[in-house]
């Protein structure tokens, strides 16, 4: 899954154990401007340093996982864990837009021939369908 939108907060990597990391941040998704959202993910062991160059206010692309789990208490009551886990940040360029780039080192290609067109007919006059 991808997804697109600014930094809005960066958390110091947390060492959950000596051979697990974990870091987490929020992106502003503003799909619609007026209502954006705030998203909370998290990278995980040498991820995590892909936010060093990252900073709070840059527009971002995101590649992520989203990640469940199923855990059952002491007193066996079932819960439900949900985590986006992002494995590729790319800070956007200010010039970076939605749109493909134009070919490069391409010709024009030359305009089809009358040849194998469809017959352009003129349907003004009157013709014999019923409607």
């Amino acid at each position: 899954m991808n997804i697109d939108g600014k930094i809005t907060e960066k958390f110091d990597t947390q060492e959950i154990s000596a051979s697990f990391k974990k870091r987490e941040f929020v992106i502003e998704f503003a799909e619609n401007p007026t209502y954006p959202e705030y998203i909370k993910l998290e990278t995980i062991q040498a991820n995590c340093d892909q936010l060093n160059n990252i900073q709070v206010g840059d527009d971002v692309s995101i590649a992520f996982n989203l990640k469940g789990r199923k855990w059952t208490d002491p007193q066996g009551n079932t819960k439900y864990f949900n985590t986006l886990q992002a494995w590729r940040i790319e800070k956007k360029s200010a010039n970076q837009t939605n749109t493909p780039p134009p070919p490069s080192n391409q010709e024009t290609p030359p305009p089809p021939s009358e040849e194998g067109n469809w017959v352009k007919e003129d349907f003004s006059g009157d013709d014999d369908l019923p409607f």
